[in-house]
């Protein structure tokens, strides 16, 4: 949950989704792992964690694992943090590989969260989790030796941010788990003699979100299906696909304090002084040239191999490109040897690093996002706000939140399909063509920093998708109520 921890957009989604949840008044809590310097990133910004619970024992295996609970508020949003040493100790958060050791944090976890409300006195309607790491809460509450045969109080929503990770570890953990023997059969987790962990989720959750509508459909093809498109069909009606959103306050070029210039889509004059400072960066002069990045993690789902094919035709058309982020050591010494080769075309920076992204989302003219495949994707959203166009593939969320401004008077970005270097070279060279008319750019521009992808619509979504779900569940309680009254009457 940002700021607290984060890998990736979800923990962009953890911390900006319950604020909005709040907002249409619903009282929304999040827990999460006290991962190495969560609480004490806390105390920093003067959130003052408080020590909920000073023993909370969870049974795993042939043990009781001992841990804390901490809470605070973060924005308006009451955060418990989960406070366990052993297994909360890995600052990468996620494993590099999966086993019955490595994921004992995320089974705790789910525990953790169905012992909450004993714990606090706080019992939620719905509980939402979130990927595979949480997708054990809705496989717990229905499987589990001792939570399964408990009445359940609370509704389950999975939400899949990326399908291609799945959780996916030996059969040994059924019984570490306590889990019933009903729980490793084709109709719970397994698959193909392992245990999956989002696939058990999805059969045990009462309704099942993905980040996008696109990609909500897209999961139920064998392209991008990662091997549970024929589960996802069966279920479909209980699939539907909810875009992300992004924090409108966080990302706000109109007071962020970590760019030269501030600007605004009245006034966008100041976007010119932060791309001299970007360029300052690479020491390169200001001549002109339209400055295109790409900020993310490098792997080949972000379309890498097609920025690296599309390089050389770049530096030939007299641009600029800087490339942000970290990923796998192949795609990162290509991209050190084209920095070497294309020096005065590509600017390299090899980390996460926000205020290197935040100057070159406000400072870079074109932004481009060539993924093979994304759920939802945040970075466009970003872009926008910060008046640099977006030159995207049409997949998932890319597709849900780009309109093509050569195929529709209200568009304000530039969108490909098929998944080649040449085809997203014309898009780029579209998008050049754009820049180039400085009228049209400008309007470009202008429609791009007023699009609203902030969280109201998307919260007030989730909040039609909560209340009925909390419907359903009380009319199957009141009908069970009524069966066991009509079984002691006989």
């Amino acid at each position: 949950m940002a700021p607290l921890s984060k890998v990736g957009g979800l923990g962009d989604v953890t911390g900006s989704l319950p604020k909005a949840l709040q907002r249409f008044g619903l009282d929304v809590r999040v827990l999460i792992p006290a991962w190495p310097g969560a609480i004490e990133k806390a105390s920093r910004k003067g959130l003052t964690p408080r020590l909920e619970h000073q023993y909370l024992a969870l049974a795993l295996g042939s043990r009781a694992i001992e841990g804390r609970l901490w809470s605070t508020v973060l924005s308006g949003v009451h955060v418990y943090l989960l406070e366990q040493e052993e297994l909360f100790c890995d600052p990468a958060i996620y494993p590099s590989s999966l086993d019955a050791e490595t994921i004992r944090p995320f089974a705790f976890l789910a525990l953790a969260a169905l012992e909450l409300a004993a714990k606090t006195g706080w019992e939620p309607d719905i509980l939402h989790v979130h990927d595979w790491a949480a997708a054990l809460v809705p496989v717990f509450s229905r499987w589990h030796r001792y939570w399964g045969d408990r009445p359940r109080k609370n509704a389950t929503v999975l939400t899949i941010h990326n399908l291609a990770h799945q959780g996916i570890v030996e059969a040994e953990v059924i019984e570490q788990w306590h889990l019933k023997p009903e729980a490793f059969r084709l109709e719970g987790l397994e698959y193909y003699g392992k245990v999956n962990c989002l696939k058990g989720g999805i059969l045990a959750s009462d309704a099942v979100t993905t980040v996008s509508p696109t990609y909500a459909r897209e999961i139920m093809t064998h392209e991008f299906g990662s091997g549970l498109e024929g589960l996802l069909s069966s279920v479909r009606d209980k699939v539907s696909g909810i875009l992300n959103g992004i924090d409108p306050d966080d990302w706000n070029p109109t007071k962020d304090p970590s760019i030269p210039c501030t600007f605004g889509p009245d006034d966008t004059s100041g976007k010119a002084d932060c791309k001299r400072g970007l360029l300052s960066r690479f020491e390169w002069p200001d001549d002109g040239r339209p400055v295109i990045s790409f900020v993310g993690r490098l792997f080949h789902q972000k379309g890498i191999d097609l920025l690296l094919g599309a390089l050389p035709d770049l530096a030939r058309h007299r641009v600029r490109l800087v490339v942000i982020g970290t990923g796998e050591k192949e795609y990162e010494d290509r991209l050190k040897e084209a920095a070497r080769r294309f020096g005065k075309t590509l600017g390299l920076r090899l980390a996460y690093d926000e205020g290197f992204a935040r100057l070159a989302y406000a400072g870079s003219d074109i932004f481009l996002m060539p993924s093979a495949f994304e759920p939802c994707g945040l970075s466009q959203l970003i872009a926008l706000r910060y008046g640099t166009i977006p030159v995207v593939r049409a997949t998932g969320g890319l597709a849900d939140t780009i309109v093509d401004t050569d195929e529709s008077s209200e568009g304000y970005g530039f969108v490909f399909n098929e998944f080649s270097a040449s085809a997203l070279l014309e898009a780029v060279y579209r998008a050049i063509k754009a820049y180039r008319d400085t009228k049209r750019w400008r309007n470009i521009v202008e429609k791009a920093m007023r699009q609203d992808f902030s969280w109201t619509r998307s919260a007030q979504t989730y909040q039609t998708l909560y209340e009925s779900l909390r419907r359903d569940k009380r009319a199957r309680h009141r009908k069970n109520l009524a069966e066991d009254e009509r079984w002691d009457r006989q």
